[in-house]
């Protein structure tokens, strides 16, 4: 058994980037050389979220839309009293979220549905520079 790291480095615009990571992860999958095992997918940072949808324009306006609606953007929260940077809003969607993915990998290949990417959403009311961690445990 082996564990491999690998990082994906990604600047982001703005809340509501959401950005289709799933050839890199496949990339870095591929030169690490093993077959089986899981790979655990990991962003750094309180404000940015990992998850898996259909990444097709529809589906992205509908996650933006969902997000607004959930949490929306123009409500103060403590936070916000807190610290003054007005980002409330961008902590409380990546707690929904999740910091982290795991996907299991065979033949060297991610196993992921057809219309299944991962994807990067970036939540912060500003540009980001997202390090991403690619954690490859397997053989």
């Amino acid at each position: 058994m082996k564990i491999l790291n690998g990082k994906i480095k990604i600047v982001t615009k703005k809340t509501g980037d959401l950005v289709d990571i799933t050839g890199k992860i496949a990339e870095i999958l591929r030169g690490c050389g093993l077959k089986n095992g899981s790979i655990t997918v990991f962003v750094v940072g309180s404000t940015a979220g990992i998850t898996t949808f259909e990444y097709e324009p529809g589906m992205i306006k509908d996650m933006q839309e969902l997000c607004e609606k959930l949490v929306p953007s123009n409500k103060q929260y403590k936070h916000d009293e807190t610290w003054g940077d007005a980002n409330g809003f961008s902590h409380l969607r990546a707690a929904l979220f999740g910091p982290s993915l795991v996907i299991p990998f065979e033949s060297g290949k991610p196993v992921l549905g057809t219309w299944q990417q991962v994807v990067l959403a970036e939540f912060d009311n500003r540009p980001r520079n997202r390090e991403i961690i690619v954690q490859i445990i397997g053989e």
